[in-house]
């Protein structure tokens, strides 16, 4: 039987799909919207081949869809020059343009999400502080690694990374995008972990409805 979430989910894949398609048709960088949008090219197959076996929360799913928008957005104008970026920046009276900031906030609010529901449904943690404690390191571990891979396409590319690194001059960019994961991670713990779990809840439902008693 076909789940009533699998129309809205497939309707949420192809507006990526076509989001995905604009952004790439004028991009300011082409190489830079490549590497920006890469998460979006490897997270929709793998969710798609993942669905019947291991289906996320909805929770999940909208936090992923907007991640892969914030994503799409800065791989399209590059994160220093997204013209809503420029209007926070008008109007806080910043010194630079701070839809980065809001990326990588997002790159820590949603693998908190994720490693969150993975390790509950597989039992891998016990205890409600540990699994907070390990989530947060989980995303900290992704937000380390993503300095490096920004750090490696800078020595390869030279010049050519400053689109990609999105520094806009700032010599603690590397300390202060991974705050914010950080903070990206907390606020995903404080505001979304009971709902998750509601929502984890229903999906076991089923199997265990299942099983012989």
């Amino acid at each position: 039987m076909q789940s009533p979430r699998t129309a809205p989910l497939l309707i949420a894949a192809a507006i990526l799909a076509g989001l995905l398609l604009v952004s790439g048709l004028h991009p300011y960088e082409r190489g830079t919207w490549l590497l920006e949008v890469l998460p979006v090219l490897i997270a929709l197959p793998l969710l798609a081949l993942t669905y019947e076996r291991f289906p996320l929360t909805t929770l999940l799913y909208v936090c992923i869809f907007l991640h892969c928008i914030v994503l799409m957005v800065g791989g399209a104008y590059t994160y220093a020059r997204v013209p809503a970026g420029f209007e926070v920046q008008q109007l806080l009276g910043l010194q630079r343009n701070p839809y980065d900031k809001l990326g990588h906030f997002f790159q820590g609010f949603v693998p908190a999400l994720v490693a969150r529901e993975i390790l509950l449904r597989t039992a891998s943690v016990s205890g409600r502080r540990m699994l907070a404690f390990l989530v947060v390191c989980v995303v900290m571990a992704i937000s380390a690694w993503y300095e490096l891979i920004e750090w490696a396409a800078a020595l390869a590319l030279g010049q050519g990374a400053d689109e990609f690194l999105g520094t806009q001059g700032d010599p603690w960019d590397t300390q202060s995008d991974m705050f914010c994961a950080f903070l990206g991670a907390v606020s995903a713990l404080l505001l979304f972990a009971r709902l998750q779990d509601r929502q984890i809840a229903r999906l076991q439902q089923p199997s265990q409805q299942a099983r012989p008693a």
